[in-house]
């Protein structure tokens, strides 16, 4: 998207409804993250208000629990679906071009995740227009809940988990303070992952503490009827990798939040504000946070080598999340790998960086991805499942000294390698280019 909305979506909500379903048999439910010393809450019955009193009750509520002041005035409104939509076409995605999301498509069909055809621009308009619960824009500072049925269980605990974000960003300004903005996020993709997992994720911890202290069997209820009622076709029908990655900041980042706050309760999770994670590693291993940081990985500049008529479309690291992503939830099942090959493979990530190239005249492209893992054993073992997964996905391999190779008709000649600590992916044109690249990575030919 062209700035950065903040979101919260149904797909994620329907995890809250499941846990409203214990709360409905129970009539009380410990809070998520709650330290052995926390009792559980009482439900208390909602008088009778307006929506915009429901609103101002819930911020007094999030502001009380969450130790977080509203400091300057919140424009706040409901939203119809059908007035979602346009806003979605014309505000969500206006910078966002066909030829981004066909560029994007071709980038993703490299990694094995989409076909380079598919209509990215097209789906990403349909799935926010269904998913969207409610949204902070801080760029305009406003807040929407989307609702075509008046103001209730389902649309409190969203505004709940809003007006959070609401408060993260008067209090720690998400654009300039946690450099959450497009410049950077287009320049390290990985950091910004991971600060949108800390920034759902503390909205997500916020609305269920909000949920399980302040909801009232109305509330419950309704959530459980939503929950029954729910049906998604367009987050249904997208591909695999892209339903994950969807749900990563929230479902994450949520468990992220939720181990900080065990060890600390909301200061620990305030602290991580002044020191924010910096990978997707530390988001799905929150015990090594914030210590355990990506090394640089360098991939030189391969236009000189590639010769006229090639440009740069992409730069950037990938990260243990999207290394998972490419192995386990890839666009074809043959060349899936299980959940648990693929985790344990992407786990021992140390830094990497890859690079996309294409060729507009001919419609080449080459592709180097360099990682680079904590140990040797890691980086074997990510080379062994990188090895089955290019079995399923190419074929049989050819030996190549101490690489394996395959002939593409699609992806041209790929050729992955371990040296050390390293692993080199690499997808070329020709031959001759793969020489020629590599040439320029000393030591993995």
């Amino acid at each position: 998207m062209s700035k950065k909305i903040i979101l919260t979506v149904l797909a994620f909500l329907l995890v809250a409804c499941a846990l409203t379903s214990i709360a409905c048999v129970s009539g009380a439910i410990a809070l998520p993250g709650a330290r052995a010393t926390e009792t559980p809450f009482s439900f208390t019955p909602q008088p009778t208000l307006t929506v915009d009193e429901q609103m101002d009750q819930i911020q007094e509520e999030v502001t009380t629990y969450r130790g977080l002041e509203l400091k300057s005035e919140l424009v706040r409104a409901l939203m119809t679906s059908a007035e979602l939509k346009v806003q979605v076409e014309e505000d969500f995605f206006a910078d966002y071009t066909a030829e981004d999301a066909k560029s994007d498509a071709e980038v993703l069909s490299a990694l094995g995740l989409l076909d380079a055809d598919f209509d990215l621009l097209t789906f990403y308009q349909e799935l926010y227009a269904e998913q969207v619960a409610g949204y902070y824009d801080n760029e305009t500072k406003e807040m929407y809940v989307v609702t075509d049925s008046g103001f209730g269980g389902m649309e409190r605990m969203t505004y709940a988990h809003e007006f959070t974000h609401v408060l993260q960003d008067q209090t720690y300004d998400m654009e300039s303070g946690l450099n959450y903005n497009d410049e950077t996020c287009e320049a390290d993709s990985e950091y910004c992952a991971a600060v949108s997992a800390l920034i759902e994720g503390d909205a997500s911890l916020s609305e269920y503490y909000w949920f399980f202290k302040y909801g009232t069997d109305k509330d419950k209820q309704q959530l459980t009827e939503f929950q029954q009622s729910y049906t998604s076709p367009v987050y249904d029908s997208a591909p695999a990798y892209m339903k994950m990655d969807f749900l990563f900041p929230y479902d994450q980042g949520y468990n992220f939040a939720n181990y900080l706050y065990a060890e600390g309760g909301w200061d620990a999770i305030d602290a991580a504000y002044a020191n924010p994670p910096v990978s997707t590693e530390q988001i799905l291993h929150p015990e090594r946070y914030p210590d355990d940081t990506p090394v640089e990985v360098t991939v030189p500049d391969l236009l000189n080598t590639l010769g006229n008529g090639w440009e740069e479309v992409d730069r950037n690291v990938m990260g243990e999340w999207y290394t998972y992503l490419i192995l386990g939830n890839g666009r074809d099942a043959s060349f899936q790998l299980d959940d648990e090959t693929a985790s344990t493979a992407a786990e021992g990530w140390g830094g990497d960086t890859y690079v996309y190239y294409n060729n507009p005249n001919n419609s080449k492209f080459a592709f180097v991805w360099l990682s680079q893992w904590d140990t040797t054993a890691d980086a074997d073992e990510f080379l062994q499942a990188s090895l089955t997964y290019g079995a399923g996905r190419w074929g049989a391999s050819s030996p190549d000294g101490a690489a394996s190779t395959w002939h593409s008709t699609s992806d041209g000649f790929v050729y992955i390698t371990r040296s050390g600590d390293q692993v080199l992916w690499l997808m070329a044109p020709s031959k001759a280019d793969q020489k020629a690249i590599l040439n320029t990575l000393p030591g993995m030919n």
